[in-house]
């Protein structure tokens, strides 16, 4: 007898939430101009858990970037779609100030950066 605290693959939802799990859940997120996910950008400064809460630290490629506020509500979307989260506050920070030296490596060697 189940007491519906699982999923249909059998994942208990009392698994914890990890930061690794939330990192998959951002590669889905991209940049729309850029056409690159949020991680890959270097965007995500910081992943934090506390139980169902998830605390991230972002930044966008410029305090003036247009799509700024869809990629947050993006960012939140994909983390509360995260078995087991409750609550996500995304927090914009700009220290340090993101450079594209944050692209992960192999992004930027194939963007001959």
């Amino acid at each position: 007898m189940s007491d519906g605290s699982e999923t249909a693959a059998g994942a208990s939802y009392a698994d914890p939430v990890t930061p690794d799990m939330v990192k998959m859940a951002l590669r889905k997120v991209k940049d729309p101009e850029l056409n690159l996910n949020v991680i890959d950008l270097g965007l995500i400064y910081d992943i934090a858990v506390e139980g169902a809460t998830v605390k991230i630290d972002m930044s966008l490629t410029s305090p003036g970037c247009p799509s700024g506020p869809q990629i947050m509500t993006d960012v939140e979307r994909a983390t509360k779609g995260v078995a087991g989260v409750e609550d996500v506050q995304v927090n914009l920070v700009w220290q340090p100030f993101w450079t594209p030296d944050r692209i992960e490596p192999r992004v930027r060697a194939y963007m001959g950066l």
